[in-house]
């Protein structure tokens, strides 16, 4: 028996109700619809298929990244799509999403802030005084406080604590630090921005922003340097990105970049470290 068609043929795809729009609220707007069209024309139809654009939000510029072809009788085919954006009112960039982790790290005893100060820190100030105690090749060493000794009277190599009367130090060479990383991720359409964060790895910023590109809420604060001269206390330690299908010219419709910052309370060195 023939089959007897009625209605519209759906050579056009036809939007069906149901589909829903979302804002992640930094900016990131993504679409998920289902299309109807006949199975002769799923493969030709231009109003859907990956970098299709989805016109039914206005203002909006939306493009397919994904999408799901699903054959039913009677030659009906549903398509069901995945279309994601930036905000008009955001720009190019999406706003960073941002998650701070504060830990302790271990670190080297001569870098604690206190290692030098007074008769109150943990060596105390130079000048040193001799020792009964010295290396293996006859050399006096020189003792400051908590039985810390030193190749020099005015500092020099710290050797370690090597009095046990001090068992509190005695044998020690680090301590726990505290530590703060910035974990965030944004999402663009410029593909500058990728180009930049990813030449920045390694680098250092005094701003909450990397090559122009904001990374961290203000919230957070807009100012990082300390020190006279100023050192940045920001540093790019990791960059990853991902893209978002391909257009015909193999440049993506959407791209994301995780990132991770690391913050130095005492800064970065300049002569070290390269500001971004």
């Amino acid at each position: 028996m023939a089959r007897i068609s009625n209605g519209d043929a759906l050579s056009t795809a036809l939007l069906q109700p149901g589909w829903t729009f979302e804002n992640n609220g930094y900016g990131l707007i993504s679409v998920k619809a289902r299309w109807a069209v006949d199975y002769a024309s799923a493969w030709t139809a231009t109003d859907i298929g990956i970098g299709a654009t989805f016109s039914e939000v206005s203002g909006e510029t939306l493009k397919c990244t994904k999408s799901t072809y699903a054959f039913q009788k009677n030659g009906l085919t549903y398509v069901d799509q995945e279309y994601v954006g930036i905000a008009s009112a955001t720009g190019s960039t999406t706003r960073p999403d941002v998650t701070a982790s504060n830990g302790l790290t271990s670190e080297h005893i001569t870098t604690h802030a206190n290692f030098f100060t007074a008769s109150t820190g943990i060596a105390g100030p130079t000048p040193f005084t001799a020792s009964s105690i010295t290396q293996s090749n006859g050399a006096t060493l020189y003792k400051g406080l908590n039985g810390a000794h030193f190749q020099d009277p005015a500092g020099g190599k710290f050797v370690g604590f090597l009095d046990p009367t001090y068992p509190l130090y005695y044998g020690k060479s680090n301590y726990l630090a505290p530590t703060t990383s910035f974990s965030g991720v944004i999402y663009t359409t410029d593909s500058t921005v990728l180009t930049n964060l990813k030449a920045d790895l390694g680098k250092t910023s005094g701003t909450n922003a990397f090559s122009g590109t904001t990374l961290l809420p203000a919230i957070f604060g807009t100012s990082w340097t300390t020190g006279s001269p100023a050192r940045d206390q920001l540093l790019m330690a990791q960059v990853n990105m991902e893209s978002y299908a391909l257009n015909a010219s193999g440049v993506p419709y959407m791209m994301k970049v995780n990132y991770e910052l690391r913050y130095n309370v005492d800064g970065y060195p300049s002569a070290v470290y390269a500001s971004a």
